[in-house]
């Protein structure tokens, strides 16, 4: 696969583990309760609603829109294949931590005992387990570090971190992850990309070979 911006690849991978890192830090410091009570403060109707629809763009119906806009817009078509693989492979790390490796791992509104003292969103469904990692931190991460490799502006290393961590902080002000949580979804991320373009470089490589 041809003209992959490695450069940028690297320096997502690079900032995405520096926020991964604080926010371990910080989660480890404070403990899962205090981290998570001191980023979900009520902010008002209106972060209600923006996180509210925020939060789907770490959803995974955003790969659909990914996909699009690779194909049609950036004219990527030898990218589809690392963005099946990601899409693939994120999704299995995932929910193996989700349901076989932590299947107990409780969210805020079951883990907290006073309830009382958390900040959620009228219309939202609470979940109570599979708490670990944020799968849609790790689909909003992903995205950012794919298109670190396609989109070869410079703008996009902090415009692209920026919605990653917007879609991350929704799920701590919609109630449904922890800190910690949010820093394994990063690191979820990062393996799957990295995983997957040496993946689909050996495979163009072999197929240049046969050529």
């Amino acid at each position: 696969m041809k003209n992959i911006n490695t450069r940028y690849l690297r320096w997502g991978i690079i900032l995405s583990l520096v926020c991964a890192l604080i926010i371990f830090i910080f989660a480890f410091a404070l403990g899962n309760e205090k981290s998570f009570l001191l980023l979900n403060h009520d902010l008002g109707k209106t972060a209600d609603v923006l996180f509210n629809y925020a939060t789907y763009l770490g959803d995974g119906f955003a790969w659909l829109a990914v996909l699009l806009i690779t194909w049609l817009v950036l004219k990527r078509k030898d990218a589809i294949l690392l963005l099946i693989s990601t899409f693939l492979l994120s999704t299995i790390f995932a929910q193996l931590f989700k349901y076989v490796i932590a299947p107990g791992a409780l969210r805020p509104i079951k883990f907290i005992k006073d309830t009382s003292l958390i900040h959620t969103v009228p219309g939202v469904t609470m979940h109570t387990v599979a708490s670990f990692p944020s799968g849609h931190t790790t689909t909003a991460f992903c995205i950012y570090l794919v298109f670190c490799m396609l989109v070869k502006k410079k703008w996009w290393l902090l415009i692209g971190l920026l919605y990653a961590l917007l879609v991350s902080y929704s799920r701590i002000y919609l109630a449904q992850h922890f800190p910690e949580d949010i820093g394994g979804g990063i690191i979820t991320a990062i393996v799957s990309v990295v995983i997957s373009y040496v993946l689909m470089q050996n495979f163009y490589h072999k197929k240049s070979l046969k050529k």
